[in-house]
């Protein structure tokens, strides 16, 4: 391929990273060719503001795909120079997803007999993992190797070399973990790293130097072009500002371009392309010289096909691709040229999940930008995907090429991808690519997938993925004074039933409404500062996982945070655990084979005498030593620590206040809780694979409250994020380590009253609560001058029958007893306590 063609072609006189660079001061130096590879923008990202565009990597830039092509193409020539035909045929390929993955092919394409593997984001069931690294500043982090020869990856005395290929090499940090976490399991002599811009400081390449050495291995970097990126003081922070001052202004007028267009776009048509049966979709499994060869035979019919279905008038058409499929749109675009010739202009690019600021200015990197639903059923939940500078850029045609996992309804939806592309083009084909799926040797269980709302709770089904079925159809409900002479006897575990719903009465209503105005403020301080202390020191994106039903509330308040301060789009789940049985370990079987368990966080509402932290302890140290999701591959990883909005009891190190204080999301059960039950774990229900259940209370939907108390604190963040980043940073200073004191008040409690099982002692506010609402309640200890934070308790017991006794030395506001010899002779005929029984 010859140099001229490898050139891209030439930009505007403008460079288009004027506009940041004017802005915040941002400089971007180096050899002549740079400012015509990149350009700049801005997004939120905790860790860096800034975006280096490329001009000729077909992701967010419309591009001639032959100029992509040739870009990756000539570095492959370039590394098949540098290590001679011998070596470069026995070399594997590795590129990044979801930016480098056609990169990755083109430049294995230049070495001409290499074998290639991308990264991927996408678990496939049935595919056993090969390994995984993070990529610590990106908007996804997690990466998944899921060859499907085993044997591709391997290393030893005589392995191969290994080369990994990425847009850009800005720290370098995301390879140096690639090889890290490869080495450890697969060593080689030899590695290779490509890219197509070297931005590193000096002080980055002493530390690859460095790092060489220390695992004994030739490490060697092939670019186009290099050069450093100056970042002025506080432009992070500028930027974020930048960011948030340009986003408020374009509120609005989101829908305006699309308002002055045709209102009743024409629908997409369908392209056959007969892809061949024997090339898989891309590399993801890996993809050998075979699959190329067959693939160089068949892309002039397909391009004819394409081109055969594009109107007659036609003169600017884009190709474009989806996420990780960057390879086959890449190349049919490559023989649509070739076959169109100059009858039309082709250009080239792919929609991503990245969320990227849109300026119209001539001066920065990208102009427009198209929003549009997930439409591949991702692992980590639905949410919004995006695509760039094709708005607006006068496109004739548009040629949307997904693989068959992504053409759902949701492509063809009204708000859909294909919906929005029609609104700014006058045809739009689909061409679809069948998914490529190895088969597996062994078909391993099948592991049950997340519930979602509006089907399964009414929270937005972004907001949490419920790792639990559905017993709706069930009937678990069985009186208070029943379960509790069954649980206290022996005779049955407090999760093999559900309490009858507690029906608040409008006083308790108008309570909780009063209690969440008045706390609201404080609620939104201790969500931000447990936030931010667990992004500081779990981030850069950490996996939520509540611990249902209590935690959820917290862990959907904690997404929201993320997402407003940082832009950050943290996946959430809610799990279940149960006390004396241990957690769901069907859930974290499924966490494991989707997300890296090092950045799972769980969450909880608050801390008690601290019952469920050791709870939870114990049941990831069985887990993790039974092997963890694998059996015998090896322990996940899983940090048992808690996160939770309260830690009266001292309990945890992760917290967004030790005071013991109303959270009115304990003041109610499933009505402040998306409407599910809490969980329920029995052997006639749930099976060996099966999740833990819970029930759904659709039937309670008028006095849902779960989305009032999410409005009312997160209506409060802005008003307390100065006093969060002061508690934080005050809290990351602090020696934050558990006292249990908590632990010990409830023994000497137990004991003192005469109840000698801590299991009936429930200190604090919320598990007071819990008590009046779902136990049978002995008596309630009250602080001596807790206040309003009471209200409610005050109620609550009144209504049952139940005294409260003025305490001092208790280091909660209240703690709640329940019976400790309970029979239902020791409530009356309404259900009241029995004073003296």
């Amino acid at each position: 391929m010859s140099g001229r063609a490898r050139r891209e072609e030439a930009v505007d006189v403008v460079w288009s990273g004027d506009w940041v660079a004017e802005r915040l001061g941002v400089a971007l130096e180096g050899d002549g060719e740079l400012h015509e590879l990149l350009g700049l923008a801005l997004r939120r990202n905790p860790k860096r503001a800034h975006l280096l565009v490329s001009n000729v990597l077909g992701k967010h830039v419309p591009q001639k795909p032959s100029v992509v092509y040739g870009a990756g193409y000539g570095l492959g020539e370039r590394v098949r120079a540098l290590l001679g035909a011998e070596e470069a045929r026995r070399a594997v390929v590795l590129g990044y997803a979801e930016t480098a993955t056609g990169l990755g092919h083109a430049v294995a394409d230049g070495l001409r007999d290499a074998p290639y593997l991308h990264s991927t984001r996408r678990p496939v069931a049935g595919v056993a993992q090969a390994g995984g690294f993070e990529e610590a500043h990106s908007h996804a982090t997690s990466h998944l190797l899921l060859p499907e020869d085993p044997e591709l990856l391997a290393g030893g005395a005589e392995a191969s070399t290994l080369v990994l290929v990425d847009d850009e090499f800005s720290t370098g940090n995301t390879v140096l973990n690639t090889i890290r976490a490869l080495h450890e399991t697969h060593p080689r002599e030899r590695y290779v790293i490509v890219a197509l811009v070297d931005m590193r400081s000096a002080g980055d390449r002493d530390r690859l130097t460095a790092f060489a050495a220390e695992i004994g291995a030739r490490v060697d970097l092939v670019t186009r072009s290099s050069g450093t990126v100056t970042l002025p003081e506080g432009v992070l922070e500028r930027g974020q500002t930048l960011v948030a001052d340009q986003e408020a202004e374009q509120a609005g007028r989101a829908d305006e371009a699309v308002a002055g267009v045709a209102p009743a776009p024409a629908p997409a048509t369908r392209v056959e392309l007969d892809w061949p049966a024997e090339v898989p979709d891309g590399g993801r499994h890996g993809f050998t010289p075979a699959h190329r060869a067959a693939l160089e035979a068949a892309l002039p019919g397909m391009a004819e096909r394409i081109a055969g279905a594009l109107d007659s008038d036609v003169r600017r058409v884009l190709v474009l691709g989806f996420e990780e499929l960057m390879y086959a749109p890449l190349r049919l675009g490559t023989a649509l040229e070739a076959a169109i010739g100059s009858g039309a202009e082709i250009r080239y690019s792919t929609t991503t999940r990245s969320p990227v600021l849109a300026v119209d200015d001539p001066g920065y990197a990208i102009r427009t930008r198209l929003v549009f639903p997930a439409h591949d059923d991702p692992a980590d939940g639905p949410g919004d995907r995006y695509a760039y500078n094709v708005a607006g850029a006068g496109f004739d045609a548009v040629v949307a090429v997904v693989d068959s996992t992504a053409d759902t309804p949701e492509l063809h939806a009204p708000d859909g991808l294909l919906a929005r592309l029609a609104a700014h083009t006058g045809q739009v084909l689909l061409a679809v690519v069948p998914s490529y799926t190895p088969t597996p040797v062994q078909e391993p269980a099948v592991l049950p997938e997340p519930l979602r709302g509006p089907d399964f709770s009414s929270y937005a089904p972004e907001d949490v993925g419920w790792l639990l079925q559905d017993l709706s159809d069930t009937e678990l409900e069985a009186p208070t004074e029943e379960r509790e002479e069954a649980i206290q006897s022996g005779g049955a575990h407090y999760a093999e039933s559900l309490p009858v719903e507690y029906q608040p009465s409008a006083e308790y209503q108008a309570l909780f409404a009063a209690a969440l105005d008045a706390s609201a403020a404080r609620i939104a301080r201790a969500v931000g500062t447990v936030t931010e202390t667990v992004l500081a020191e779990r981030g850069p994106r950490p996996v939520l996982v509540s611990l249902a039903r209590a935690g959820t509330p917290v862990g959907v308040l904690m997404r929201h945070w993320a997402r407003h301060r940082h832009g950050l789009d943290l996946p959430h789940y809610a799990l279940s655990i149960v006390r004396g049985r241990g957690i769901d370990a069907t859930a974290l079987r499924w966490l494991a084979a989707h997300h890296d368990p090092a950045d799972v966080v769980f969450v909880d509402g608050w801390t008690g005498k601290g019952a469920i932290t050791r709870e939870l302890a114990a049941a990831i140290e069985e887990f993790e030593a039974s092997g963890g999701p694998g059996g015998s591959a090896g322990p996940a990883g899983f940090n048992p620590e808690i996160a939770v909005l309260a830690d009266p009891g001292g309990c945890v190190r992760t917290y967004g206040t030790r005071e013991d204080f109303l959270i009115p999301s304990a003041c109610l059960n499933s009505t402040v809780s998306g409407l599910i039950s809490r969980t329920v774990l029995r052997a006639d229900l749930v099976g060996p694979d099966d999740f833990h259940g819970a029930k759904f209370y659709r039937e309670l939907a008028e006095a849902d409250v779960s989305g009032d108390f999410l409005a009312a604190v997160t209506a409060r963040f802005d008003e307390v994020a100065d006093q969060v980043d002061a508690e934080t940073k005050e809290l990351l200073a602090a020696d934050r380590a558990p006292t249990w004191e908590g632990w010990a008040a409830v023994e000497r409690i137990s004991e003192e009253y005469g109840i000698h099982d801590v299991n009936l002692v429930k200190p604090g506010v919320g598990e007071t609560t819990r008590v009046l609402l779902r136990r049978v309640p002995w008596k309630i200890l009250a602080k001596r001058g807790a206040g309003t934070d009471l209200t409610h308790i005050r109620l609550l017991a009144e209504q049952r029958g139940v005294p409260v006794e003025e305490v001092d030395d208790l280091p909660y506001s209240c703690v709640g007893l329940i019976h400790p010899r309970f029979t239902r002779g020791a409530t009356g005929a309404d259900g009241k306590a029995v004073q003296g029984a």
